[in-house]
């Protein structure tokens, strides 16, 4: 059961999301264009609703390390150089993703404690919405932190470190 949810968290969210939101969009477009009526929160959820999307998709992208990298200088490197680069980058992402963390837990809180729930509802609170991202960044850093003791196995292997640019010439 573990190794499901490990495989396909990020998806499930993902796609439960965009499904959601898709067809709030879908359904108020007709409303409104047919019956001339919309409901007050369906310009508001679909947006908190694309956090999800957001976040949770970039921790999808470190999974998979399709994430924005450098690779043209790093494919030039020698391999300790290479995996130097390697760590520096998870080292990187962690102690963004630990500060986003940190910030993203005062809007958090403050909207947990204030009762803000979102425009055009009566019982939906925004502090659903905005821990998608510090779910999303520890997410991140789990994602990381999986990939870099992958790495760290690869390295005292002496197999090729996952370099796009490396796999694409083979």
């Amino acid at each position: 059961m573990f190794r499901w949810i490990d495989e396909n968290i990020e998806k499930v969210v993902i796609l439960s999301s965009y499904v959601i939101m898709t067809g709030i969009i879908f359904v108020e477009v007709i409303r409104r264009f047919a019956f001339g009526q919309q409901a007050a929160w369906s310009t508001t959820i679909p947006i908190y609703l694309f956090l999800w999307v957001t976040w949770i998709g970039c921790a999808y992208c470190c999974k998979t390390r399709s994430h924005l990298r450098f690779e043209e200088f790093r494919v030039r490197l020698p391999y300790k150089g290479q995996f130097f680069c390697i760590v520096v980058d998870h080292l990187v992402w962690i102690g963004f993703s630990l500060m986003v963390i940190y910030y993203s837990y005062d809007v958090v809180y403050l909207s947990y404690d204030n009762f803000s729930i979102v425009q055009g509802t009566d019982d939906v609170m925004q502090w659903w919405f905005y821990m998608a991202t510090p779910i999303g960044f520890g997410m991140i850093i789990y994602r990381v932190l999986q990939n870099l003791a992958e790495d760290i196995g690869r390295f005292r292997r002496g197999e090729p470190m996952p370099i796009k640019a490396n796999e694409a010439s083979e």
